[in-house]
């Protein structure tokens, strides 16, 4: 469960935080002095930590400078009621997460600590290739998957900028955190800026900072994504929808690794690895002169593309599973796998919205089916959709799901029963395959398969298997 904890002597505040903050995914710890505060991030390691900048026994900038020495990657809050915010600023120039005046706007707090968390998220779950233990892995052995793995492998340790294309829901954000994680800057921090979740006003100022009185409302000096990485990675998500003027400034940062802030002339240096990421063609952007052609150039040196779901079909059995189990274990369900029939449905839809869409669809069906095998009546939204042609069945055709892959993934979602999952995953392939090379016929499948029709029957049933066609024996059983 994520934590949170806030350093804070004012009783009222940490009463408030345990009120208005508590939920049963986030646990708020508390603590009143330096001392204790940093008793506490020894003791209960916390995810997002919230910092009074004045404290009984010392200053939060003084514990500030403990928590980054020891992890550069835990986000800081600070809090603070003194009218000057110049003390705080510098700390936010030395990795600070933000920092809020009081009396705190809970709607602004709220906001500020889920971007902490999503920021704590990032940085500590790393996304790691399909043969890494543990993480968000990439999944997927088909050759694209192959081939982009290798080249993500080739060009994280190198310090380039990337520029990774996708369509909505591949995974674009899993690949720049595998970047990230397998590059030489690991041990910095990561931040991510989603440019079309931004108003166009407000790109610039959270990119670089502004200056107090650079426009209408800025009542303070802010630091912008630029100086609060350091010299770790930042990823702009969505460059497409950056605004032009933001894009000149880029294009700055690119060539001369400076920047001003907003109504200021101090050029500030930065050694930021940047990673853009767009699911738009940028090319038909510069043709309609929303996007910088010297930009574009700029980024494309390295670029990523990140197949469809579509493209890589094959991948996404293992995919399915590995949701399957995910969402089972969640939801305390015992499920065991899918039929055949709705692992074809799943293969042959042509996921428009990619992985995302089949990861929703899969969730659905978790929480819905009735029973322990997801059944093509589970997923109603894919039925009635265009398929694509069914691939013929070859004897020699590999498994309809990766079953070293698969192993391994329930393995490292941690669930139980993992040797009866996986005797129903093989068992339901084997006598899916016998049926299909007898055509059907049972008694010849039972015969091939060393046991008797009772002990088939039983095992179609429990297994969920349905016939289309049943063929019968001589005497017409």
């Amino acid at each position: 469960m994520p934590k949170l904890l806030v350093v804070d002597d004012e009783p009222i505040i940490c009463h408030s935080f345990r009120r208005v903050f508590a939920a049963p995914d986030v646990e708020i710890l508390t603590a009143g002095t330096v001392t204790e505060g940093w008793r506490r991030v020894e003791q209960e390691r916390p995810d997002v930590i919230v910092l009074d900048l004045q404290l009984p026994d010392g200053s939060g900038l003084d514990l500030f400078e403990r928590i980054r020495t020891a992890d550069p990657k835990r986000p800081v809050i600070f809090i603070t009621a003194h009218g000057t915010t110049e003390t705080t600023i510098e700390a936010m120039k030395h990795g600070a997460f933000d920092y809020l005046l009081k009396p705190l706007d809970l709607e602004q707090m709220s906001g500020v600590l889920g971007r902490a968390f999503e920021a704590a998220r990032l940085m500590r779950e790393p996304a790691a290739l399909p043969d890494d233990p543990g993480g968000d892995r990439i999944i997927g052995r088909s050759p694209l998957m192959q081939e982009m793995c290798k080249q993500i492998g080739r060009i994280a340790p190198q310090d380039v900028n990337v520029l990774i294309l996708g369509e909505s829901g591949t995974g674009k954000e899993l690949v720049a955190r595998a970047i990230y994680s397998h590059s030489r800057r690991a041990s910095r921090p990561f931040m991510a800026l989603n440019c079309a979740a931004i108003p166009d006003a407000l790109v610039e100022s959270e990119l670089f900072g502004h200056e107090q009185g650079a426009f209408t409302g800025a009542d303070r000096k802010r630091i912008g994504k630029f100086e609060q990485c350091g010299d770790g990675t930042l990823l702009l998500d969505e460059i497409g929808d950056m605004p032009l003027a933001a894009q000149a400034k880029m294009l700055r940062v690119l060539q001369d690794q400076t920047f001003e802030r907003l109504g200021g002339s101090q050029p500030i240096a930065t050694h930021v690895r940047v990673l853009a990421a767009t699911n738009q063609h940028l090319e038909q952007l510069i043709a309609n002169g929303r996007f910088r052609n010297d930009l574009y150039y700029r980024l494309k040196v390295v670029t990523i593309h990140v197949p469809a779901l579509r493209e890589r079909r094959a991948d996404i059995p293992e995919l399915a599973h590995y949701f399957l189990f995910r969402y089972a274990r969640e939801a305390n369900r015992d499920l065991r796998g899918f039929a055949p029939e709705a692992l074809d449905l799943l293969q042959r839809y042509d996921w428009p919205g990619n992985v995302r869409e089949l990861q929703n669809s899969i969730q659905a069906a978790v929480y819905q089916t009735a029973g322990r095998t997801l059944l093509p009546t589970d997923l109603p939204g894919l039925a009635d959709a265009p398929l694509a042609p069914a691939a013929p069945l070859a004897p020699d055709a590999p498994l309809s799901f990766d079953l070293a892959a698969t192993i391994e993934s329930m393995l490292q979602e941690g669930g139980k029963d993992v040797h009866k999952r996986v005797i129903a995953l093989v068992e339901r392939e084997l006598i899916a395959r016998a049926l299909r090379h007898t055509h059907g016929h049972q008694m010849q499948a039972s015969d091939l398969l060393g046991i008797n029709r009772t002990t088939l029957r039983t095992k179609l049933r429990e297994l969920g298997i349905t016939l289309d066609k049943v063929v019968t024996d001589q005497n017409g059983e």
